[in-house]
């Protein structure tokens, strides 16, 4: 006598198969979520670097040598420290500028606004200067 259908081994084993094939699946999704959450957070870290990066162009680390500042969803805060003493500026031409300048790292610390997890962290190397002397052209001197 032929029986039609499964037998309980052909289900025991079909049902094996479907559960590996099935875990493989689950592992492979997973893991493609952990790279996606990755990619996510290194693209809102280096947005926030180059918007850190815009704002430090317009501070002069001579004059706030520290500071925090809020850009968007973004909470900057920043330490300057000096690596070189202040010195008169040189001209292209080799005459004294108008500035005395010094050389400054940077340290600068980006969060989001809401927590207190550092988002990143890195140093920039800048310049800070302060005008000491006046320009004075031979029409002022007449």
């Amino acid at each position: 006598m032929k029986n039609k259908g499964f037998t309980l081994l052909e289900a025991i084993v079909a049902l094996i198969l479907f559960a590996t094939v099935g875990m493989a699946l689950l592992s492979w999704i997973n893991t493609n979520l952990i790279s996606l959450q990755r990619v996510k957070q290194i693209q809102q870290s280096q947005q926030a670097i180059r918007n850190a990066l815009a704002l430090m162009d317009r501070i002069n680390p001579l004059e706030k040598s520290t500071g925090e500042e809020t850009i968007g969803i973004y909470r900057l805060r920043w330490q300057a420290q000096a690596v070189e003493p202040l010195i008169d500026g040189m001209s292209s031409g080799g005459y004294l500028s108008l500035f005395r300048v010094g050389l400054y790292d940077v340290d600068i610390e980006i969060r989001l606004q809401n927590e207190e997890t550092v988002l990143t962290r890195f140093t920039i190397r800048q310049i800070g200067f302060k005008q000491i002397h006046r320009f004075q052209s031979e029409f002022n001197e007449q």
